[in-house]
């Protein structure tokens, strides 16, 4: 069977453009549902007036349905504790970053701005 140069090309370019929109995702919903956050959490700058406090979020811990606490102690000589709501455990879940304050410990608090990466 011979095959014109024009059939050929017809038949490439089908192919090519199937593979392009399967590339792009076939118009699925992927934007309503992020991939999910390898961790959470901020240490360094990411903590105002930081002196070794770290904090860490269980990527479990972004579905809960009441308020999660964390000790940020990490490496400083006082404790510090924040809280995070469920909306904000969404919001972290989602992508955004989100700012709590800390307790205050040793007459000062931080301002703690988490994120998930």
């Amino acid at each position: 069977m011979t095959i014109s140069r024009k059939q050929f090309l017809g038949a490439t370019t089908a192919g090519t453009v199937l593979l392009w929109l399967q590339g792009c995702g076939g118009g699925g919903d992927d934007d309503n549902n992020p991939p999910p956050a390898q961790s959470c959490g901020a240490t360094g700058a990411a903590i105002a007036g930081n002196h070794g406090h770290a904090l860490s979020i269980a990527r479990a811990d972004l579905d809960s349905t009441v308020n999660r606490t964390y000790d940020i102690t990490g490496t400083a000589n006082h404790p510090h504790s924040v809280t995070f709501t469920p909306v904000q455990l969404q919001a972290l879940r989602a992508g955004q970053s989100v700012t709590v304050t800390s307790s205050t410990d040793a007459a000062h608090e931080h301002a703690v701005t988490a994120s998930c990466a």
